[in-house]
């Protein structure tokens, strides 16, 4: 935000420079501007200044000569001559208009005073350079400067315009008299003056002024208008980055979730396949199934997932949130987890405390990744270890636990799976989500404990009950 006032005090603030206000000409002109070499402001206003001269110095001669041909009142040579210079001088102060518009209206104003010098009291000129001046100064001066400038300006040319008419133009000047006596005891024609004058001024410095203001005002909205386009074009911008980071972020969580645990099992199982190789072909033969099996069940997977991160098409995301037909896991297929890991040999228990409810579909899914996460930790970082899996349903809250004794004979490391630095992360992220609660942490001796608690009120309760309901 920038002070509108230059030159003169004012508190308002605009949202577009003073100096920025002065608009570049049209296109087609000012590529014909550009071409005769004025490029910049400064020569643009300079020819502006010297066309004004020429165009003010024939206006004020064909004045004259109408006014010698009509009224047959002629100047004598030598006013003619100095007035037709103070006219062609009066514009040229408007060559710093951008940077000084309170002392370049001053000036023209001067130079107004001077015209009416060399003019009788009953003939009146106005040069041009008086609309641009005032027209430039509403463009750039705050409107309390505004006004105190052009009352100013008003009040001085009517009584200047007065005394100077009253003191050399009066058929018969009062002997002795000063400027101050020439307003109070003059003939009532020299107050018909002033107030002329007063009205020459409203007209020539006031009406372009608030034409000025005006055009402010108008690019200042503009302005502003383009700018909260800007910020809601930024704003959405962020939200659909934002939007898209979150979906990212979830993706990642899946596909995490997916490879770190079938594919761990599957390298269990084709080691173990391994070893059975011509020792006991038919052990090995279904170890090689199992991870046929797996391999398959994790690229269905795989496949919903990046599904996912395309375009709903026509054989898209259906009505129930599933992409061609692939279920998403949740606390249904708990057992089916627990019966994978059995198959791989581990000592898995699963129970179920408490009276079975639906689930909103965010936090079935947390659940059941949560565990599946939970047995990949426990399976990598303490195999062979007994793993103990609670699911109690309460009227409020659901609370799954996963907990592993330590490894048989001390092997692995009971760091819960942190070292991979994305299992724990990804179980805390879930669990925010539906404003739950993990900890995860040593169990007694060299175990390790993961508890995850989703309180079922408020919004999370109105999806479950509106999860029973549709079922």
């Amino acid at each position: 935000m920038t002070d509108r006032a230059t030159g003169g005090g004012g508190a308002d603030t605009a949202l577009v420079a003073p100096a920025a206000r002065l608009a570049r000409p049209p296109a087609a002109l000012d590529r014909a501007l550009d071409r005769i070499g004025l490029r910049t402001p400064l020569a643009r206003d300079t020819a502006l200044a010297a066309g004004l001269a020429l165009a003010a110095a024939g206006l004020l001669w064909a004045a004259l000569t109408i006014m010698g041909a009509i009224d047959g009142v002629r100047l004598p040579t030598g006013s003619a001559v100095a007035l037709t210079v103070v006219v062609c001088l009066q514009p040229l102060p408007l060559c710093l208009r951008r940077r000084h518009p309170t002392g370049v209206l001053l000036a023209v104003a001067a130079a107004q005073l001077a015209v009416y010098a060399f003019l009788p009291a009953t003939v009146a000129f106005q040069g041009v350079a008086t609309f641009v001046a005032g027209y430039t100064c509403g463009l750039l001066l705050s409107t309390r400067a505004l006004v105190r400038l052009l009352v100013v300006v008003s009040v001085a040319t009517g009584l200047m315009s007065g005394a100077v008419s009253g003191t050399l133009f009066d058929p018969q000047p009062l002997p002795g008299s000063d400027a101050a006596r020439v307003l109070t005891e003059a003939d009532p024609a020299v107050h018909l003056v002033i107030l002329t004058g007063l009205l020459s001024a409203v007209g020539c410095y006031a009406v372009p002024a608030l034409v000025g203001r005006y055009v402010a005002t108008r690019r200042d909205y503009v302005e502003l208008v383009r700018l909260r386009a800007d910020e809601a074009v930024r704003a959405q911008r962020e939200r659909a980055e934002n939007a898209a980071r979150a979906e990212r972020t979830s993706m990642a969580r899946e596909l995490h979730d997916i490879a770190a645990h079938h594919l761990s099992g599957m390298v269990v199982q084709a080691g173990a396949a391994e070893r059975l190789i011509g020792r006991d072909d038919d052990a090995a033969r279904e170890a090689t199934s199992w991870v046929r099996t797996q391999g398959r069940e994790t690229l269905d997977s795989l496949r919903m997932v990046v599904r996912a991160l395309r375009e709903p098409g026509p054989d898209g995301a259906g009505r129930d949130g599933t992409y061609d037909g692939a279920p998403v896991p949740g606390v249904a297929a708990l057992d089916r987890l627990v019966a994978a890991e059995r198959r791989l040999g581990a000592d898995v228990a699963l129970s179920h405390e408490g009276e079975p409810r639906a689930l909103p579909p965010v936090a079935d899914i947390t659940v059941y990744r949560v565990a599946q996460e939970a047995l990949t930790n426990a399976r990598d970082h303490a195999p062979g270890a007994p793993v103990r899996i609670v699911l109690r349903h309460g009227s409020s809250r659901v609370v799954l636990e996963v907990a592993n004794d330590p490894p048989p004979g001390g092997s692995g490391r009971a760091d819960g799976g942190a070292s991979r630095g994305h299992g724990l992360l990804g179980m805390r992220e879930r669990a925010q989500l539906v404003d739950g609660r993990l900890d995860a942490g040593p169990d007694g001796p060299g175990g390790w404990r993961v508890r995850l608690e989703i309180p079922l009120t408020g919004e999370t309760g109105r999806a479950a009950q509106g999860t029973r309901e549709e079922q």
